[in-house]
Order: C-alpha cells, then sequence, then structure tokens
C-alpha cells in the first residue's frame, strides 16, 4: 500500500493551527494509514512581548490582536476561544511548549507507542490556551496538562535535562528555515514539491494527498 508522508508545521500559539486542528482529524479519518503525518514545529510565537506589540502596534497591540482573533473565531465555530486571549494570560513563547512537546515525542517513540499520546497533549495545550486562557508556556500548567494524559514527567524532564528535546526541537526550527515554511500551519508533501500554508480547505489538502496516493513515484511531478 502506497503511503503519503506529511511533515505538518505548527506553533502551539498560532489560532490557524488551532482552527485547522479539524482538517487534521478529517484527514485521519479519510485516510487512515495510507497518510503518516509527521507534527514539526516552526517558530511563529517564539518572542509574544516583541511580536505583539511591535506588529500590532497601530492597530491597538494585544487588544487589537484580541479582537482580530474573536472575529476570526466567529467564522470557525468548531473552536471554542476565550473572551480575554491575550488580554489576562499572555504566554511569553511558544518555544517551551515546543520543547515540552518534543520531549514527550521521544518519549512516545522510545516506547514504541502510536502517537495518540503526543496528538492528545497537543490538543490539550491548544485548548488550554484558547479555550482556557491558560498560559501554555508555564512548565507547571504543562505537567498538568500532561499528567492528566499518564504521561510520565520524570522521563520528559530527563529528556530536556539532557538535551536530546533541545536537539530536536532545533532541528525541527532549522529544518522549517530550509523548505522555506512561511508560518503556521503548514503542510509539506511529495518531498518538499508541495507546500500548503495557512487556512488551507480539507477538499485542497485531499486533492494533494489523493494525486500522491494516485501516482507515488518521486519522479512524476503532481498536478496539484
Amino acid at each position: 500500500m502506497s503511503v503519503v508522508k506529511v511533515a505538518y508545521f505548527s506553533d502551539a500559539l498560532c489560532i490557524w493551527a488551532y482552527i485547522a486542528q479539524a482538517r487534521i482529524d478529517a484527514v485521519k479519518e479519510k485516510f487512515g494509514d495510507a497518510v503518516r503525518l509527521d507534527h514539526r514545529f516552526c517558530s511563529v510565537f517564539g518572542n509574544t512581548p516583541v511580536k505583539i506589540p511591535t506588529t500590532w502596534r497601530d492597530k491597538g497591540e494585544y487588544a487589537g490582536f484580541n479582537a482580530h482573533l474573536r472575529n476570526v473565531a466567529l467564522q470557525f465555530p468548531h473552536i471554542a476561544l476565550h473572551p480575554d486571549i491575550w488580554l489576562t494570560t499572555r504566554p511569553p513563547t511558544s518555544t517551551s511548549a515546543h520543547l515540552f512537546m518534543t520531549a514527550v515525542q521521544q518519549w512516545q517513540h522510545e516506547r514504541g507507542g502510536e502517537a495518540s499520546v503526543f496528538d492528545e497533549l497537543l490538543w490539550a495545550f491548544r485548548c488550554a490556551f484558547f479555550r482556557d486562557c491558560r498560559d501554555i508556556a508555564r512548565w507547571d500548567v504543562q505537567c498538568e496538562l500532561a499528567e492528566a494524559l499518564g504521561i510520565d514527567i520524570g522521563a520528559i524532564e530527563k529528556r530536556i535535562h539532557d538535551g536530546t528535546a533541545y536537539a530536536k526541537l532545533a532541528s525541527d526550527y532549522q529544518d522549517a528555515d530550509r523548505m522555506r515554511i512561511e508560518g503556521s500551519p503548514s503542510f509539506v508533501l511529495n518531498e518538499g514539491r508541495q507546500k500548503l500554508y495557512g487556512n488551507v480547505g480539507f477538499r485542497i489538502i485531499e486533492a494533494n494527498i489523493q494525486e500522491l496516493l494516485r501516482a507515488p513515484g518521486a519522479d512524476q511531478a503532481s498536478w496539484c
């Protein structure tokens, strides 16, 4: 059976990645084992105390960004957004959340487990921030969310302390630069030949995957 490999880059604090989770779920339901999704991280909100006031300087800074996100959420009724997002809780970075989740990826891989625990934690992190307005940059919040899913915090802490989680996250960020990932979320298919970025509908994602399943040869260009 042909398998399509998809590298999926996202930032934990990106609302478009939060929205796109429904499309990820639809891909899994539609294609099952025919698609191998590799979750990777890119840095969009690496330094929010600089990014948001600078990007939104003439548009209300945090209050303007909050209004923008609430307007975006109105277009997507499948998500829940806390009305005080970025007002009462302001994570300084997404990097610490990415580091924790990278350690979970490693722990899960070494145990030979399925991707479900990591997937569940990634979704729990997104919901904790966007829906519940919690600071997912904080270690105590990260541990609380992970422990609720039965994740071994000691094993995660070990991978952070010995540097292996840092190395894997650095690889994600470097690959995002090398592949010229423009932002979050981004789907990379066909060994980098096809990139889908931002608010991309499921039918577009589906068409690209279907074409690769139809003509899986790397020497044959896709029509999508």
